[in-house]
C-alpha cells in the first residue's frame, strides 16, 4: 500500500481522498429560514447519525473562506431546520439546490419542490420527500485548522418528528427497497441502493 502523510498533502489532495474513501455518505436536505421568512435550501452529505437517544444526527456545514453558510446562519439564528433524506425521485431537484445564490434568494425557485407546514418548527418542509425530519439545534461547534482558521461549523441538530411516507413504512422499519436513497460518491458522482445482504451480528 502507499503511505500519504497529511503533512506532504495539498487540501484538495485530502478533500479527494476523503470524498471518494468514505463512501457512499447519504445526502441531507437541510431547509431553514433567512431572515426575511424567505426559505433557504441546501444538501449536505458530511452527515450522519450520532445518537439514537436522544436522535441526534451530525452535519459538518465547511466554511468557504472562513465564511459561515446561511444555512448555519440560519440555524444557529432561530434553532430549526428541517431535514430531508434525498431519494431516487428528488435527487435531480436536490442538486439545484447547491447553486450559490446571494443571501435571501431562494433555492426554492430552482427546483419543482413546494413547502409544506410543518407541526413544532416554524421552518417549512419540502413536498416529494419520503422522509423528513422537524429539527432542533442542540450544539454548535466551530472547527478551526492547524493555522487557525475557521474552516467547518459542526452541528448537532434533535429529530422532534419524523414523517415517514406510509410506502417506505411496514411494521415499525423503513423499508429500503422502497426509500429508495441516493448516497454522494465523490466529483459530481451519486450511487443507488445495491445489493442487500445480511451478516448476523455475534452474541
Amino acid at each position: 500500500m502507499r503511505l500519504f502523510d497529511v503533512k506532504n498533502m495539498t487540501q484538495k489532495q485530502i478533500k479527494k481522498f476523503l470524498n471518494g474513501s468514505a463512501i457512499p455518505r447519504p445526502v441531507l436536505t437541510l431547509s431553514t429560514l433567512n431572515e426575511d421568512e424567505s426559505i433557504n435550501i441546501g444538501p449536505f452529505s458530511y452527515f450522519n447519525i450520532v445518537s439514537s437517544h436522544p436522535p441526534l444526527l451530525m452535519v459538518g456545514i465547511q466554511r468557504p473562506n472562513e465564511q459561515m453558510k446561511d444555512t448555519t446562519r440560519n440555524i444557529l439564528r432561530t434553532g430549526e431546520a428541517v431535514g430531508h433524506i434525498a431519494d431516487e425521485e428528488t435527487i435531480e431537484d436536490v442538486n439545484q439546490t447547491a447553486a450559490s445564490l446571494a443571501y435571501g434568494d431562494s433555492e426554492l425557485k430552482l427546483t419543482n419542490f413546494k413547502t409544506v407546514n410543518s407541526l413544532k418548527v416554524s421552518v417549512p418542509g419540502l413536498d416529494r420527500f419520503k422522509i423528513r425530519y422537524e429539527l432542533k439545534l442542540n450544539h454548535h461547534h466551530v472547527i478551526k485548522n492547524h493555522e487557525g482558521k475557521l474552516t467547518t461549523d459542526l452541528l448537532l441538530l434533535e429529530i422532534i418528528c419524523f414523517h415517514i411516507a406510509e410506502s417506505v413504512y411496514e411494521n415499525t422499519y423503513i423499508i429500503a427497497d422502497q426509500l429508495k436513497p441516493v448516497s454522494r460518491l465523490a466529483g459530481a458522482d451519486y450511487a443507488k441502493l445495491g445489493e442487500q445482504y445480511t451478516i448476523e451480528r455475534p452474541e
